[in-house]
């Protein structure tokens, strides 16, 4: 970084701050307003809200702009607070688990066992409709239940920067074993690279066999513990309430190695579960507390909404005046509905929460990574690994093209392929190569239309090949750094000879009238005689009444030259052509 910018020191002070910070907690490390950092983000050409999670280079820069040199931490600590409420120590909190798995397979009995309630028989047909989360007491201590309709909401976090969850539990119905939405839940869980423990439900009904789940579950990579593995695996009956209290104990001792703490003092932050908007109270969003402690009067930056609390609920139903680290908590207030996966931060006043939000209501703009731009990041050493969402037409392509893939790479770049199924590209897919920053690949498969969109939102490349022979050539190319950037012709302007002169240098030229677009200096053209292609040049020459002219509109006449020599005949058409880049 230049030394020499203006109102920069040469002696700077440093700032310490993690991998990822957002810009609330950058503002807080360098002591200015949120306000500025976003401002200054924008002048990089970067378009943040206060809740947006950055990465580190971006956020040394922005320190360096304010006259700071930034390193990484090198270890966890809390980010400072604003609010004043004392610097706090780090206390242990409750762990935050996500209960995954296929459909029926006993998400949800499996928390009402825990919760010892009957959530399941009042949801419609008794199938999870939305996301949960609960907080049970076992043995006087704390546990969060996040239960959701699948790995998607999982997923939609992790894509905001959101890592909301500690440890999963993915819930294997024995007398069915692994199925597709299984598969997927795994492979979403490890690209969070979050613990997996696993509840084989069902164990209750005659003639089944866990052996075999557990051989399913090695094949996919989950050995459990007594083959020799790290994985927990307990079987359960969530119906009759079998192995419930194992499974507990499991959950407080992978909890207890990973050692997780949070400053219950400082000003609350944390992550929006899901938000609806009630015909009688208006909008409601379900928080859930990671750091410091929400009250009731706060005032909260939610997303893109704001408000101060007015009400807090607990998951059943009860109203509280506070939620501390690791609780869920359903909050009234907000000015409008707020976003699943959004975070919230506690702000001083409501004056300052507007001036946010309203300062804060800009698209972010991300460009798609395409290979070759994946390629030219590879080159310069900032991607190590390159994670890919690979789906096929049919199953028995998955293995060969995995097995390709990952055997790619250098001792420096190699890919990984975090989910492999076969059918078309769906939202979730590209969800999941969002949250993990990476690509799909599709084989002899299209893309959903709602996944095409998703994926232009979330900036996500999408690679379709009907040849094995050219992905793995592209893939191998990318991982080395090698792969060239492919172009596009873009049609730019359409004229008609209707004359013909003759010229010393250039043999002909063209008196042509433009009939579309626009025509310019240099441009790059075909020329076509009865709809076949008989030239491809550039403009060498433009004259619009005798004099040179850069550009030249549609309905106007000029006289055109170009670099090669061709018999121009009355009628001829020219297309004129840029070329933009695609991948």
């Amino acid at each position: 970084m230049d030394d020499n910018k203006p109102g920069l020191k040469k002696d700077r002070p440093q700032v310490e701050f993690p991998p990822s910070i957002t810009v609330r907690q950058l503002a807080d490390v360098l002591k200015v307003e949120p306000v500025k950092v976003i401002k200054q983000l924008m002048r990089n050409g970067i378009m943040a809200n206060i809740n947006q999670t950055l990465d580190f280079d971006t956020a040394s820069i922005t320190a360096a702009d304010f006259g700071y040199d930034a390193k990484a931490a090198k270890e966890r600590r809390a980010l400072p607070s604003r609010k004043g409420r004392g610097k706090g120590k780090l206390s242990v909190r409750p762990p935050v688990v996500t209960v995954m798995g296929h459909v029926d397979h006993g998400k949800t009995t499996l928390l009402d066992a825990i919760r010892k309630t009957n959530v399941t028989a009042h949801e419609v047909g008794a199938i999870t409709q939305h996301i949960g989360a609960y907080q049970a007491l076992v043995d006087g201590r704390k546990i969060t239940f996040l239960d959701t309709p699948g790995h998607e909401a999982f997923t939609v976090m992790r894509a905001r920067g959101a890592q909301a969850t500690d440890i999963v539990i993915l819930v294997v119905a024995v007398n069915d074993g692994v199925m597709p939405q299984t598969v997927e839940a795994i492979n979403h869980a490890k690209a969070a690279k979050v613990p997996i423990v696993v509840a084989i439900n069902k164990i209750d009904k005659p003639d089944v066999n866990p052996e075999r789940v557990k051989q399913q579950l090695a094949d996919l990579g989950l050995v459990v513990e007594e083959w020799g593995g790290d994985t927990v695996c307990v079987p359960i009956s969530a119906k009759q309430g079998q192995g419930i209290s194992d499974l507990l104990e499991n959950l407080f001792l992978v909890a207890d190695i990973l050692e997780l703490k949070a400053d219950p003092d400082s000003a609350a932050e944390g992550v929006i579960i899901e938000a609806t908007l009630d015909k009688t109270k208006g909008p409601l969003a379900t928080f859930l507390v990671q750091k410091g402690t929400l009250r009731l009067g706060d005032v909260v930056v939610a997303g893109a909404a704001w408000g101060k609390i007015k009400a807090m609920f607990d998951d059943k139903g009860k109203q509280v005046h506070k939620a501390e680290p690791s609780t869920p908590v359903k909050v009234l207030g907000l000015n409008e509905v707020a976003k699943s996966g959004d975070f919230f931060t506690v702000l001083p006043d409501e004056h300052e929460a507007r001036s946010i939000v309203e300062k804060q209501k800009y698209p972010r703009l991300r460009p798609t990574l395409s290979l070759s731009a994946l390629s030219s990041q590879i080159s310069d050493g900032q991607i190590k690994e390159l994670n890919i969402v690979l789906k096929t037409d049919v199953e028995g392509s998955i293995e060969p093209i995995k097995t390709s893939v990952e055997r790619m790479g250098t001792e420096k770049t190699k890919a990984r392929v975090i989910h492999a199924a076969s059918g078309s590209i769906t939202e979730s897919d590209v969800l999941l190569a969002s949250a993990s920053k990476g690509i799909i690949i599709g084989f002899n498969t299209p893309s959903s239309p709602g996944a095409t969109q998703l994926a232009n939102v979330e900036a996500v490349g999408i690679q379709h090949y009907d040849v094995i022979y050219k992905l793995i050539e592209d893939m191998d190319r990318t991982l080395k750094g090698m792969l060239e950037p492919t172009y596009a012709e873009v049609l730019s302007g359409r004229a008609e000879v209707r004359a013909v002169f003759p010229s010393s240098k250039l043999g002909k030229i063209a008196g042509v009238y433009i009939m579309e677009g626009k025509v310019w200096r240099d441009a790059q053209v075909k020329i076509l005689r009865q709809n076949k292609v008989i030239c491809d040049s550039r403009v060498s020459s433009l004259k619009r009444f005798k004099e040179d002219a850069a550009e030249v509109s549609a309905g106007l006449e000029c006289g055109l030259g170009i670099e090669e020599i061709v018999d121009f005949q009355i009628g001829d058409i020219i297309e004129f052509y840029r070329k933009e880049r695609t991948g």
